[in-house]
């Protein structure tokens, strides 16, 4: 037992440790939170009660509206829904022209997307809260969870309960998860390893609610050869804060958390999102609209100047009222509104100016580019996607590395316990099983737009040539530059023959022009016929 207690006392100082080393970070989501992601205003010093109003720093919507378009956007050109945004090939490439080992491959990458999809899974919500961290604080976690018996199920974990540490590469390795559960869910959850200071208010205050910590991180004492959860790469710590005891010792093959960060800084393990970039600008416009609103306010209602007098003490403002003595003897008003002079165009020029940079920083503009110039050629549209796929690279095409990346790795594991994925073929199990992640989302399309703009710009070069000499066109092959074209264009592969219908295709053309050109040739041949027929004739009966 003191094993134990000496190994829940070490977890809970590596979290004093964790808590303390991200005091600033918490400072800075908890401003973030206020203005753009307020519901998750529950960082150091923000406890807050559930259902309790959360917007009373937020006077403008842009921050918020453009947070939320950025995480759709996000889902729509890392993981749509509506396709399969990636394949699964063998690493070793010599399989590749295996019909079968392909054949499974493909059978397991459909059984993924199934379970992945599954409505009891919960991916999709649970991947859209992961964006929304993502965009607003930088840093987003999905964890994903062996439902027994069912497959898989996913949660997003909020930053505020989550505390990450990389290995020597630079890679998150090791997470720190904070959450509740009332006596009555401990003892549910964790039975007779509940701690005597939790254990004796199981019957008294069943509600009572009570912290725990669940470290996961590489095991250091690792040994594949067993079979319990020691022979597993990952081990999994669950700690009962009050009573500072392990009620729970488990482990994974694969890493269940998988945080992802947006972009880093050097010597800084969490990730900085586009609402930290821009919070300056956020603060700014949510100010400027106060300001505004309180000179609009002035302009539609403003301050009466009244004669010093006292006479009209009782002015009334309602709608069709009679004010006696509101003006003098010569009908001149002795009521005066005040005129402050306030330009208040000049500060929706300003917000809308700032506006505009916020939504630069969520990429709300650059998915916009296509949609507002619909009438472009298909050139210009191929330029377009490519510089979009430049500008996106960078910062989205990490999430295929940090969060991507480990999630299939852990879907994989998930299935193949679970026994819900075909036997793999002899030939994939010999060379050691391993399997490549080939992505073929919108943003891997976007990637390779670069080859459609080198296909449409060559064609365009060489056409002059063409009209010269017709034969420059024989170095093109124009069924693969149309099945390039199309992959880069995201079209459905179901559009296109199979090399075999192409050929078949081509051998029936051949033939109908042939039977077409006898059918042509016929009258001449049987004209010549006729003409030999009636020489000969001649010829028999001609004198000799």
């Amino acid at each position: 037992m003191a094993t134990v207690d000496s190994r829940a006392a070490e977890i809970l100082r590596r979290q004093q440790h964790y808590e303390s080393e991200r005091g600033t970070w918490e400072r800075h989501w908890g401003e973030v939170a206020r203005y753009v992601l307020p519901r998750e205003s529950l960082f150091q010093g923000q406890a807050r009660n559930p259902g309790e109003q959360r917007t009373e720093y937020q006077f403008d919507a842009t921050a918020p509206l453009s947070l939320d378009r950025f995480a759709a956007a996000m889902e729509s050109l890392l993981i749509p829904r509506q396709s399969l945004w990636h394949t699964l090939r063998p690493a070793d490439e010599a399989l590749a022209e295996n019909a079968g080992v392909m054949a499974w491959c493909e059978h397991v990458n459909r059984r993924l997307y199934a379970a992945r999809y599954a409505p009891r899974a919960n991916f999709s919500s649970q991947a859209h809260e992961t964006f929304l961290s993502l965009g607003a604080f930088g840093t987003g976690c999905l964890f994903i969870d062996d439902d027994i018996g069912h497959g898989t199920r996913y949660m997003a974990i909020p930053l505020s309960s989550l505390w990450i540490d990389e290995d020597a590469a630079g890679r998150p390795d090791t997470t720190h998860y904070r959450f509740r559960y009332t006596t009555r869910q401990a003892a549910q959850a964790y039975g007779d390893a509940l701690p005597e200071a939790i254990a004796k208010y199981v019957d008294k205050e069943p509600d009572r609610k009570w912290d725990f910590i669940q470290r996961v991180a590489p095991r250091e004492d690792f040994d594949p050869r067993r079979a319990d959860f020691r022979g597993m790469a990952f081990g999994s710590y669950t700690v009962a804060v009050e009573g500072k005891s392990i009620v729970r010792e488990r482990g994974f093959r694969t890493r269940p958390f998988c945080p992802s960060r947006y972009m880093t800084a050097s010597r800084e393990k969490y990730g900085r999102g586009p609402a930290m970039t821009v919070l300056p600008d956020i603060k700014m416009v949510n100010e400027m609209s106060k300001a505004v609103i309180r000179g609009a306010n002035i302009a539609t209602d403003p301050p009466l100047l009244l004669p010093e007098d006292g006479i009209l003490s009782a002015f009334s403002m309602r709608p069709g009222a009679l004010n006696y003595g509101g003006v003098d003897d010569m009908g001149r008003p002795l009521v005066h509104a005040l005129n402050t002079g306030a330009r208040i165009d000049i500060g929706l020029d300003m917000i809308e100016q700032r506006r505009r940079v916020i939504a630069d920083a969520f990429l709300v503009t650059l998915f916009q580019i296509l949609i507002e110039t619909p009438r472009m050629t298909a050139t210009e549209a191929l330029i377009r996607a490519q510089e979009k796929g430049a500008l996106l690279a960078p910062n989205i095409g990490r999430q295929q590395s940090e969060l991507l990346g480990p999630m299939i790795a852990r879907e994989l594991d998930i299935l193949d316990a679970a026994g819900l994925l075909p036997p793999m073929p002899d030939e994939l199990a010999h060379a050691g099983g391993a399997l490549s992640v080939i992505y073929d989302s919108p943003l891997s399309r976007l990637a390779r737009a670069e080859e459609g703009v080198a296909i449409m710009r060559t064609l365009e070069a060489v056409t002059p040539w063409a009209q010269m000499d017709p034969t420059v066109m024989d170095a093109f092959d124009p069924e693969q530059a149309v099945r390039a074209l199309a992959s880069v264009n995201g079209a459905p592969q179901r559009i296109l023959r199979t090399p075999e219908a192409i050929a078949a295709l081509k051998e029936g053309r051949a033939q109908q022009a042939q039977a077409e050109a006898l059918l042509r040739a016929a009258p001449v041949a049987s004209g010549v016929a006729r003409d030999v027929a009636q020489m000969q004739a001649q010829a028999g009966q001609a004198p000799f």
